[in-house]
């Protein structure tokens, strides 16, 4: 496995980066905004394809880099499903698995910094975001933080972790760069508490300054989904009443794009091909599994997602590869469902 933890100077944030060596599939947590020609070198240099880029809250100390990464690879942009953001691709509840090749996360709702913040866990480590810091621990005086919360999430979730866990925090301050949940335990002075309430009376005694960036970075982070104005202007972008005209029609080919786990959750659109977004390049090229019906059937590709972002990025995708007449449900399967289109129970 490839792993990097890479440093931002003005926010003291860290972001990770994580890649499977065989078919150089890659994630990225946390990234900045400024810094992302700096991750696309290094995705090059690593010969890396990114293929989801995740937060693991709404920051309010620096603007994220997951839709300028998004716009620049096409990447799938994660967040919990606590989440207040406008858009992203996938979102994901306590207790799921975020996976690419060669790598699986497991998602633990976190909530104590902010009410949408999430960690995550694999293989001997785990990404604490804001939520547990080295000797330290997350304000949560905004974004309806709570104290209470906070001590919940990490003494009955992160604290429940096998000691030597490494953590991964989301900022420091000091130059450290890794601890483990046996050291924070025993060495982190906010953790050295008695009871909740001694940790609450800690935390609500800070008394700190808002991040400088706080009014800025926050409403340019609940606004980060893909722009659509172009697809719906070619007609490539279908509101739902137009979209359920054609499904079911012989000469349309609906496209599921979501991955198994949220297609059991959410449920499908009767007839959909199931073909995960994350495997569209290869499904589009010659041989693939898309190119190959439509150049059998000459069939129109309808494509759909959870919520409108994969699908878009592949009629762009298809336009690339010489496919024309794609177009996609601009609200995803969550759209359609408010509208009262029909869904099939999988699993």
């Amino acid at each position: 496995m490839i792993f990097r933890q890479l440093f931002d100077h003005t926010s003291f944030t860290y972001t990770y980066l994580l890649g499977s060596r065989k078919g150089g599939e890659a994630l990225i947590i946390d990234p900045v905004l400024e810094n992302v020609d700096h991750y696309l070198r290094l995705f090059r240099e690593l010969d890396l394809k990114l293929v989801k880029a995740i937060d693991t809250h709404l920051h309010a100390d620096h603007i994220t880099g997951l839709g300028k990464l998004r716009d620049r690879t096409h990447c799938i942009t994660l967040m919990g499903e606590r989440s207040k953001v406008d858009v992203v691709s996938m979102r994901v509840a306590d207790g799921d698995s975020v996976k690419i090749e060669g790598i699986s996360m497991q998602a633990i709702y976190t909530p104590g910094h902010t009410d949408d913040s999430y960690s995550f866990v694999m293989d001997g480590r785990v990404f604490t975001g804001d939520t547990l810091l080295i000797r330290g621990t997350g304000r949560t005086d905004f974004q309806n933080g709570s104290a209470r919360q906070q001590y919940d999430s990490i003494f009955n979730r992160l604290l429940k972790l096998p000691e030597d866990t490494l953590v991964y925090p989301g900022h420091d301050y000091k130059g450290d760069t890794v601890s483990t949940i046996g050291e924070e335990r025993a060495f982190n002075p906010r953790l050295q508490v008695s009871s909740e309430q001694e940790y609450v009376d800690i935390m609500d005694n800070l008394n700190l300054p808002n991040p400088k960036l706080m009014d800025v970075a926050v409403p340019a982070n609940l606004n980060i989904g893909l722009r659509q104005d172009e697809l719906r202007d070619k007609g490539q972008g279908l509101g739902c009443y137009d979209a359920m005209a054609l499904v079911g029609r012989p000469d349309v080919l609906l496209v599921d794009l979501r991955e198994p786990l949220e297609i059991q959750r959410q449920g499908q659109i009767e007839g959909s091909l199931t073909a995960p977004y994350q495997d569209l390049e290869r499904n589009l090229a010659p041989g693939g599994l898309i190119y190959e019906l439509i150049r059998a059937t000459g069939k129109r590709l309808l494509f759909y997602c959870a919520h409108g972002e994969r699908s878009a990025m592949a009629v762009n995708d298809a336009e690339a590869v010489g496919i024309t007449n794609a177009c996609h449900i601009e609200d995803g399967i969550e759209g359609w469902k408010l509208m009262g289109g029909p869904v099939s129970k999988v699993g």
